[in-house]
């Protein structure tokens, strides 16, 4: 199976990063994360990154005045680095995907798309929102990711019922658990060649 290099985007704790690192040393997720970029400085994702040894880089959004410009500053990094696949794990920022990326962006969302995506619908602002509406189930979508919030071809989908007895932050612990084994299978797809991609649609080719 092909090694995939990967950079990693993030805002935060970095918890998604970590289970990357984990696989990745256990030989279970065929990849190299050759960088990553956090949208805001100090958070804790960029020490896991350090102390494994991965370079790590801070380009604060606060920075800059639109999208565009932000994302350019984070596709001078890139270019710096072999990028197969750049995956967005807990990256609260909009990415205007240049067109050498495009279709090699991945993103995770905390609830089954199309339902609860879009601008705003992040952390427990997700959980909020299904408990409020009364939905029986959510989960955690895969896709790739375009120039819309939470928009982009679905990948793979993890589904956990909703609990009467669940708030906003035991649905967002359970959720979070599927994200731990949804992410890297999309990732290992990748690599093994297996997503096919016809107009807004992902096939898994056997």
């Amino acid at each position: 199976m092909k090694i995939i290099n990967l950079a990693v985007l993030i805002s935060g704790s970095g918890r998604t990063l970590q289970n990357f690192i984990d696989l990745i040393a256990k030989g279970e997720l065929p990849a190299k994360i050759q960088a990553v970029i956090s949208s805001k400085p100090g958070v804790a994702g960029l020490d896991r990154a350090k102390k494994h040894n991965i370079p790590a880089f801070t380009i604060n959004r606060k920075e800059f005045k639109t999208a565009e410009e932000f994302s350019e500053a984070i596709n001078k990094v890139l270019k710096n680095y072999p990028i197969d696949l750049i995956a967005m794990a807990g990256f609260l920022n909009l990415y205007k995907i240049p067109t050498e990326y495009e279709r090699k962006v991945m993103n995770i969302h905390p609830a089954l798309l199309p339902e609860f995506g879009g601008k705003g619908f992040y952390t427990d602002k997700v959980h909020e929102a299904v408990l409020k509406a009364g939905a029986k189930f959510t989960g955690c979508t895969v896709h790739f990711a375009d120039n819309v919030y939470d928009k982009g071809p679905i990948i793979l989908q993890r589904k956990i019922p909703v609990l009467a007895s669940d708030t906003p932050h035991s649905l967002a612990d359970r959720v979070f658990e599927e994200e731990l084994i949804a992410y890297p299978e999309a990732i290992r797809l990748f690599a093994e060649g297996k997503i096919k991609i016809e107009d807004t649609k992902v096939t898994i080719l056997k």
